[in-house]
């Protein structure tokens, strides 16, 4: 039998009222945002993708939405946050390519291969320091095109 898909706004329900939270409206619109988008936003493009949501609201609902583990922040080079589904949610592991100049954020998925070798690589680092990994991302920082085209 397959598993039950995941269903994101129960889950993201379930998680607030663990944490003694409701699943208000606001904070809603803010995950359907995040589903819609195709790689970590940032605030200002949250509340561009919602209505009439003041930028104080956004901040505190994403502050409560990270804690529930429902969202996860990226803080990218240039210092602003931009955030996107926890994966669990999303059932889609992947890593980022940031720009280190002007911090976006592109989604990437790697060959299962190296995926393979990341978790070999992990657990044996964890197993000789007796850590316990809960999970991995892997960011690769350098230059988009469109910064590299400009300085040219």
């Amino acid at each position: 039998m397959l598993p039950r898909p995941i269903d994101v706004h129960d889950t993201a329900d379930e998680r607030l009222r663990r944490d003694g939270q409701r699943y208000t409206a606001n904070r809603r619109a803010l995950v359907d945002a995040m589903r819609e988008a195709d790689r970590p936003i940032t605030v200002l493009e949250l509340i561009e993708g919602t209505t009439g949501m003041p930028q104080s609201s956004a901040y505190r609902n994403l502050s409560v939405l990270e804690d529930a583990g429902v969202v996860r922040r990226l803080v990218t080079a240039d210092d602003t946050a931009r955030f996107e589904l926890a994966e669990d949610l999303t059932g889609h592991h992947h890593h980022h390519l940031i720009c280190e100049v002007c911090g976006t954020v592109t989604d990437i998925d790697v060959p299962h291969e190296l995926e393979e070798g990341v978790s070999s690589f992990s657990s044996s680092i964890a197993s000789s320091h007796g850590f316990q990994i809960e999970h991995h991302r892997l960011d690769l920082i350098g230059i988009c095109p469109a910064c590299s085209n400009a300085a040219r």
